[in-house]
């Protein structure tokens, strides 16, 4: 069955035009609302629901609450939280349902809505297309009587409840004492909490991106463009810079060099500490098809295996959960533990190697230095019509490719999930070879999508 609303990661679109608009989560609020309701009569079905920093959230939170109060489930408001807090305080509240609204890493003008079941994981397909049904059908009939409309309250509690949870994830009696950390949370939903929790552990802390003005979130700031960071941990000369993205739960690292350190340097401190500690389950970790082939061969070398998934965290947690992993990510930064949360967290990330960096005394720059990355090579194509995946001269620059790299590289084509793009991505062991095959590819695309 096609979709019509949800995609890879929940509903996104740009914002005020379909499907992100305030029709469309009033009718998210009430056909979620009414799928998550136990058949107790007396019991009061309660929904939480965070939002990053986007003007268009005060929008989708209304309507949404609307939605939900409607089919007489209590709503609990949070305000700007990181999509992790969300999902985190789902399960802490005892809710039936969890909502974030964010486009993540997106610019201003879009923005999503994220569903979490009661445990705090992202919904199934098989519920999604239950909440699409009920969204295109008679939302009427799904209305709660006069006396079973729910009610609306803020949490004010959430944030410190959050920067708490986050604090405990370290060891017993560690903190960051004498550390000088710079923070850029992306002027977005991690803003207030995650400088908060640095400091609280005991960090000098100098926050950039943490000004919010509802257009301004990813704005030449956050994960997704570090160079303000790494300017700032030049200038002060910090210890270490921590970059989230809009939503919080991703994290990209610039070590005291002013370096750029990924989500595969991280995933393999994180896995080898956990390993040497007897803490790593299932004897490796979990991550997708875009990790660098410098961090699977790193893991064989300690005995850890990688499994690969295809992009998306959805894809990550389940074999995760399915298969006993407690570690698995993605080359962006979107790091799962676990052992901790249900999604990605960028701050949790983040304090897990500041333990190892605190403990070994190591600088940052030695700690996360686990392999040497192979050459490897991205580049988007977009286009605005058809399917150009499945034009012949693409698929013939693709076979040549692999072809080419053989038993040396990797070649990795495949569409985006959220925007009209074509990604294309190679690595191996010889540089030169990997550009040639991945520029080959790319005029292949482009002529195909030029026809």
């Amino acid at each position: 069955m096609s979709r019509r609303y949800f995609g890879t990661d929940g509903i996104r679109g740009l914002a005020n035009r379909p499907p992100m608009t305030s029709e469309v989560a009033l009718k998210v609020g009430m056909a979620a609302g009414k799928i998550f309701q136990k058949q107790q009569s007396n019991y009061r079905h309660r929904v939480v629901i965070g939002k990053d920093t986007r003007l268009s959230g005060y929008m989708l939170e209304a309507a949404l609450m609307s939605g939900f109060t409607a089919v007489g489930m209590d709503v609990f408001l949070l305000g700007p939280m990181p999509t992790p807090a969300v999902a985190m305080l789902t399960r802490s509240l005892r809710a039936d349902l969890g909502v974030m609204i964010s486009a993540s890493h997106n610019p201003y003008d879009d923005n999503g809505i994220k569903l979490f079941d009661p445990d705090g994981y992202k919904l199934s397909d098989e519920t999604e297309l239950e909440i699409e049904e009920l969204i295109d059908g008679n939302v009427a009939d799904l209305l709660a009587p006069a006396g079973r409309i729910g009610r609306a309250t803020r949490v004010e509690s959430a944030q410190e409840r959050y920067i708490e949870f986050a604090k405990r994830t370290l060891p017993k009696n560690l903190r960051l004492d004498g550390m000088r950390i710079v923070i850029d949370c992306a002027n977005g939903a991690g803003y207030k909490v995650a400088p908060e929790a640095l400091w609280e552990l005991g960090a000098e802390v100098i926050k950039i991106g943490v000004e919010p003005n509802g257009r301004n979130i990813n704005d030449k700031c956050g994960s997704t463009a570090p160079d303000a960071l790494i300017s700032k941990v030049r200038e002060v000369r910090a210890d270490i810079g921590i970059a989230l993205d809009g939503d919080a739960d991703r994290v990209v690292i610039v070590n005291e060099k002013g370096e750029i350190v990924d989500g595969d340097q991280l995933m393999a401190v994180i896995a080898e500490n956990w390993h040497r500690t007897g803490r790593l389950t299932a004897g490796g970790v979990v991550a997708t098809v875009m990790s660098n082939l410098g961090l699977e061969r790193y893991l064989k070398g300690i005995g850890l295996e990688m499994v690969r998934t295809p992009v998306g965290d959805r894809y990550v947690v389940d074999h995760m959960r399915k298969h006993g992993y407690n570690v698995g990510g993605e080359q962006s930064g979107h790091i799962v533990l676990s052992e901790y949360a249900t999604t990605g967290d960028g701050l949790v990330t983040a304090l897990q190697l500041l333990a190892v960096v605190v403990s070994t005394g190591v600088p940052v720059s030695e700690v996360t230095k686990r392999f040497e990355p192979l050459p490897q090579i991205l580049k988007n194509v977009r286009y605005e019509s058809g399917k150009p995946l499945e034009d012949t001269r693409v698929v013939e620059a693709i076979d040549a490719g692999k072809k080419k790299l053989g038993k040396c590289g990797r070649l990795v084509i495949r569409p985006s999930g959220t925007e009209p793009v074509i990604r294309v991505m190679a690595e191996g062991d010889d540089e030169t070879l990997v550009n040639n095959v991945v520029g080959d590819i790319v005029e292949a695309v482009r002529a195909a999508t030029a026809a």
